[in-house]
């Protein structure tokens, strides 16, 4: 016997661009909106966003705990860099997703100087874990990578 829902209620959910929430944990050099979670659209193991980055600005160096992050780049150009010591960098364009994995310390640069970067973010769950880290990023990367999964030799 099966029960009935009432899917109106508590079916699809439509979060307009004017209703995300900024009252979300924030990293130095960027702005972080929900638009996905459970207060918007009753979500319980996804938290999905805006990420925004003005041009020629760079994030403060920090990472998600155990969350898995995806990053869609809607605009403009992303400079990622990570490691201990910030030593790796890789860069993505408008169409192209971006992963980080949990625990990794990470920076979001705009890589250009004249236009904003605007990101989708999804994490995989809803906890706001954001820890800001105290990082002096080396100056020349160790790792230049020419491709998403493809180190420069």
């Amino acid at each position: 016997m099966s029960q009935s829902r009432d899917w109106r209620e508590h079916g699809v959910r439509i979060v307009r661009r004017d209703e995300l929430d900024s009252n979300t944990p924030q990293t130095p050099g960027m702005t972080r909106a929900a638009a996905i979670n459970h207060a918007k659209a009753g979500a319980n193991k996804l938290w999905a966003g805006t990420v925004n980055i003005q041009p020629d600005a760079k994030t403060g160096a920090h990472h998600h705990g155990e969350l898995e992050s995806v990053i869609y780049v809607v605009s403009g150009r992303a400079r990622m860099r990570w490691g201990e010591r910030l030593e790796y960098v890789a860069e993505a364009e408008a169409g192209d997703f971006i992963y980080v994995p949990p625990f990794v310390p990470h920076q979001e640069i705009n890589a250009l100087p004249d236009e904003a970067l605007q990101c989708i973010l999804v994490r995989s769950d809803q906890e706001a874990i954001v820890v800001n880290l105290d990082i002096e990023p080396v100056e020349v990367s160790e790792t230049t990578w020419v491709g998403p999964n493809h180190p420069q030799a």
